[in-house]
């Protein structure tokens, strides 16, 4: 599987990423560079902490993407560019295979809880120690 991406692409990429960006707060440095690093990052399917030097530091990335996906610039941005193909609207694709569930989410809720039904909870006197 191939996932380099020509110039050509970049460019149109990039004019639709610059578009759905919010006109208000700072702008980024590079673009394209940041978007290398977020298909860098879902690729090969690693931690913010383990994105290479190359892309800048992996906090900035972290927090740009951050800050632009809370205000709704990727679902924009995928927006335009499904608008600008032909096809797209034939081709939707979930791969589950990246998506992890965390640690905890194998079992039920730890510790022993003890329900009592409520019809022998109204009959039976309280017991203390």
């Amino acid at each position: 599987m191939s996932t380099k991406m020509t110039d050509g692409d970049w460019e149109n990429a990039l004019v639709v990423f610059r578009t759905s960006l919010p006109r208000r707060g700072a702008k980024g440095r590079d673009d394209r560079l940041f978007l290398e690093a977020l298909h860098y990052f879902s690729v090969h399917n690693i931690t913010w902490r383990a994105v290479p030097k190359r892309f800048g530091k992996w906090n900035s990335v972290w927090k740009r993407f951050d800050r632009l996906s809370k205000a709704g610039v990727f679902e924009a941005f995928f927006d335009s560019l499904a608008r600008l193909s032909s096809s797209a609207h034939l081709v939707q694709l979930f791969d589950s295979t990246v998506v992890r569930a965390h640690v905890s989410a194998a079992g039920a809720k730890g510790g022993k809880k003890i329900r009592r039904s409520a019809a022998r909870g109204v009959g039976s006197r309280r017991k203390s120690i």
